[in-house]
C-alpha cells in the first residue's frame, strides 16, 4: 500500500510540476458563462423591484434558452446580456446590471478559504512544518513503467 501511495504522489508531482495556468483563458471562460451564472442575481434584483419571481424566472428562462441555443447550435458568443438589455421587462434593473455581473461577487468565501488553507500559517504550512524541522525536503522521483 505504501509503494502505491508513494508512486501516486510521485506521479502527481510530475504532472503538477509542469502545470501552467493561463489567467486570461480562465477570465475568458468565466466571462462566457457569467451571464448564465448571474441569472439568479438578476431575478432577485427584479423581485426587490416588486416584480413577480415567477414572471422574472420565466422571462430569464426564455432568454437563457435562446442564448444557449445560439451558442451551442450556431457557435455564436453568449449574448444573454444583450438580450436582457433589449427586453423591456428588465428595464427596472438595467442600471444595476453591470454590478450584478461583477465576477467577484460569485466567488463567495473562496479567497478567504484558500488563504486560510494555503497562506502563511495555513493548514498546509502547519502540516509541512514537522517535516521541515526534521530536514526532510521535497524530492522529485521518476516512475518507470
Amino acid at each position: 500500500m505504501y509503494l502505491c501511495a508513494d508512486a501516486l504522489l510521485i506521479l502527481m508531482n510530475n504532472i503538477f510540476s509542469g502545470l501552467v495556468v493561463y489567467p486570461k483563458r480562465i477570465e475568458n471562460r468565466i466571462l462566457e458563462e457569467l451571464p448564465f451564472m448571474a441569472t439568479e442575481n438578476i431575478i432577485m434584483a427584479l423581485v426587490k423591484k416588486g416584480i413577480s419571481r415567477q414572471d422574472a424566472h420565466e422571462e430569464i428562462r426564455v432568454l437563457s434558452h435562446q442564448a444557449s441555443a445560439s451558442v451551442k447550435l450556431e457557435g455564436k458568443h453568449n449574448d444573454l446580456i444583450e438580450r436582457i438589455r433589449a427586453t423591456p421587462f428588465f428595464e427596472p434593473i438595467l442600471g444595476e446590471l453591470d454590478t450584478l455581473l461583477d465576477p467577484s461577487t460569485f466567488t463567495g468565501r473562496a479567497p478567504q478559504q484558500v488563504e486560510k488553507f494555503c497562506g502563511p500559517n495555513g493548514d498546509v504550512e502547519k502540516a509541512l512544518a514537522k517535516y521541515r524541522a526534521e530536514g526532510i525536503e521535497e524530492k522529485v522521483g521518476d516512475i518507470i513503467l
